[in-house]
């Protein structure tokens, strides 16, 4: 048998064809932009606990209890008792339980400098196929700028969908001290670099730098 030979004249533009478009490729990678919480999806699930846990893996189960520990990239879920499983086309689903005194909780990095998605429930639910998480039972979910809470809201259950940054929030929160309706909640701020925020900004700076206005006591005669 024969092998097989290429003109020679086509062999330059083949090779010249093949570098422009390794080229493009490289051009196209470079010009994407960073979104390191989008990344997330494609990471691989990390589990770690305190206690002895469940391994099954006939069903693709696994249990663990005692401050346990999901990560995927950035993502980061805790719980007292976090069940994982693996469906038979590869995706992951974990349910993270805590209590009415211990919530789970759950925080992720934004595709923005320095900005955090958090929450916490009584429970957890990550489906790791459609990218959305769902907080169970006097839920709570805030976004965070540094340290410090932007944005936040409550009731009973809170969906949020880390893929499209939507969040959908159904049925009241549980009846407390600052909230005795138990009625949903949610607290917004204006947008970083916004006229709006900036506007704010300059409010809190003037209210922060007013003088304290003291006043006079009556002066108090003398006892009989």
């Amino acid at each position: 048998m024969r092998n097989a030979r290429f003109p020679e004249s086509l062999v330059p533009r083949r090779l010249l064809r093949l570098a422009i478009l390794l080229a493009l490729a490289a051009l196209a990678v470079a010009n994407l932009p960073a979104r390191a919480e989008k990344a997330d999806r494609f990471k691989p699930l990390n589990t770690e606990s305190d206690l002895p846990g469940r391994i099954d893996l006939l069903n693709q189960v696994v249990v663990l209890n005692g401050n346990v520990v999901v990560t995927k990239g950035t993502m980061v879920i805790r719980a007292a008792r976090i069940e994982v499983r693996e469906s038979p086309d590869g995706y992951h689903t974990a349910m993270a339980f805590g209590t009415p005194a211990q919530h789970a909780t759950f925080r992720q990095k934004r595709d923005e400098p320095d900005e955090w998605i958090e929450g916490d429930a009584e429970r957890l639910e990550y489906d790791g196929k459609s990218d959305v998480i769902r907080f169970v039972n006097n839920a709570s979910v805030r976004r965070l700028r540094g340290s410090e809470t932007s944005d936040e809201i409550s009731g009973n259950l809170v969906t949020y969908d880390s893929g499209t940054e939507v969040f959908n929030v159904t049925g009241g929160a549980t009846a407390t001290a600052e909230n005795p309706g138990g009625r949903v909640r949610a607290v917004l701020t204006p947008k970083e670099g916004s006229a709006a925020a900036a506007e704010a900004a300059r409010a809190a700076s003037t209210a922060a730098s007013a003088p304290v206005q003291l006043r006079t006591a009556p002066t108090l005669g003398d006892k009989p």
